[in-house]
């Protein structure tokens, strides 16, 4: 007797897209209430299967990459981030580049690369409009940015390219991060000529710009002495002593770009918009920012990714046979843990709905329940740095103004393959 198949929801395709493309309130959460921990969603090109339970989530985090392929899960992504991208490998591929780029976000080099965050966090803090709202998420943007100018690229503001690059790469996130792009990607697939056609104007001055950098920086004497993550790639050799090609490296340089922005500044923007409504947490954060501490701003930023993960979903295309949470799936089905809705779980996360730091006070995060960087062989390896830039811009804006919120709580909306605050995270220094 076959294998039933998860329960779908009643909706239409565009209805579902559409509700999915504007993060509608609650659209994700009804249907896991009315339809149980399994069940489809269809608003691309290929239907999905979601997943809500941890105990899914770790039969999908510890499948073999052979029968649950995130590449291929992650082709929406291909027409910015290019094919040589880490998100869109598979196999022995994905481990070579994976093996190549670990080091760079790790060890004595992350400690040189958090100075270099601090010193342009408290540059755009000291920047901050006072006595009057402003929305928190351009600023946020604006370190995310340079950070990944000087920490990703090396390119300080003394650079003659540094504007260049900046406009280039700011043009990119902005232009990617309207909906209507990803919606149209999704419905047509990746390769499809309008989606060509659509990225090629925005691309073609950034991947100018990083072609250029990556043959000045080939020739530079002092590579092994610097710390932004470029040289290093640059000196990173696979097990056959090989090392990047220039393709490789603007594929890796465009995904960091995109992925460390988007995610950073937005799990930023999140976590002052929550924490700005709950006073006595901000206090905390404002006292310890002034000491040596990081057990609270550590605690602020994981439960903002509790609570607002930046991703809904992580997503993987079924490679060989596999039977999941009770349900069998052939190749080339999509399946979709659900990182928000495992986050919600009460049994988990008692009043999971509220903001509480203090839960991480004397927990660690679970390895299949608190999962906003993915998990498994696929889970993100920025996962240090980003988590380093959180608490470093948390404790720079906390120990140099006070925030207060501006108007009700911010709903989510839709900005790319992010959920975002929908006023940018709205707050007011006062005089």
């Amino acid at each position: 007797m076959p294998t039933p198949r998860p329960p779908q929801p009643k909706q239409s395709r565009p209805l579902q897209t559409w509700h999915f493309a504007r993060r509608t309130p609650n659209f994700l959460i009804d249907l896991h209430r009315e339809q149980g921990d399994v069940f489809g969603l269809h608003f691309q090109k290929h239907p999905w299967t979601v997943f809500a339970h941890p105990d899914a989530i770790k039969e999908i985090f510890t499948a073999p990459a052979s029968a649950l392929r995130a590449g291929e899960g992650n082709e929406i992504l291909g027409p910015p981030l290019g094919k040589h991208s880490l998100l869109l490998l598979d196999g022995d591929e994905h481990m070579r580049q994976r093996r190549m780029l670990l080091p760079s976000f790790h060890g004595e080099k992350l400690a040189t690369q958090k100075t270099a965050m601090e010193r342009v966090a408290e540059d755009v803090v000291g920047r901050l409009p006072r006595s009057q709202p402003f929305a928190l998420r351009p600023q946020m943007q604006e370190i995310a940015l340079e950070v990944i100018l000087e920490v990703v690229l090396g390119v300080e503001p003394s650079d003659a390219r540094h504007d260049g690059l900046s406009k280039a790469v700011g043009n990119l996130l902005d232009r990617i991060g309207v909906p209507g792009r990803l919606v149209i990607t999704g419905m047509l697939g990746p390769e499809h000529p309008i989606v060509k056609r659509m990225f090629k104007p925005i691309l073609k001055p950034l991947d100018a710009g990083i072609y250029d950098l990556i043959t000045e920086r080939r020739g530079a004497k002092d590579l092994e002495d610097r710390s932004d993550i470029l040289s290093m790639l640059l000196l990173a050799k696979d097990e056959d002593g090989n090392g990047m090609s220039d393709p490789e490296l603007r594929d890796e340089l465009v995904t960091l770009i995109v992925a460390g922005h988007e995610t950073t500044s937005t799990a930023l923007s999140w976590a002052f918009e929550r924490l700005t409504r709950d006073p006595a947490g901000l206090k905390r954060l404002e006292d310890e920012s002034r000491t040596e501490e990081t057990i609270w701003s550590d605690a602020v930023a994981k439960e903002a990714l509790r609570l607002r993960p930046v991703l809904d979903f992580v997503v993987r295309r079924v490679g060989e046979p596999i039977e999941i949470a009770g349900y069998k799936f052939e190749p080339g089905e999509f399946i979709a843990p659900a990182i928000k809705l495992v986050h919600l779980r009460e049994e988990i996360y008692p009043d999971a709905e509220t903001f509480k730091p203090e839960r991480w006070l004397d927990t660690k995060p679970g390895t299949y329940t608190w999962i906003p960087f993915g998990g498994g062989v696929r889970r993100c390896i920025g996962f240090s740095f980003a988590m380093a830039e959180m608490d470093v811009v948390l404790r720079a804006v906390a120990r140099t103004v006070h925030l207060e919120p501006v108007g009700e709580p911010e709903k989510a909306v839709s900005r790319f393959i992010t959920s975002s605050p929908a006023r940018g995270g709205e707050v007011l220094i006062p005089a």
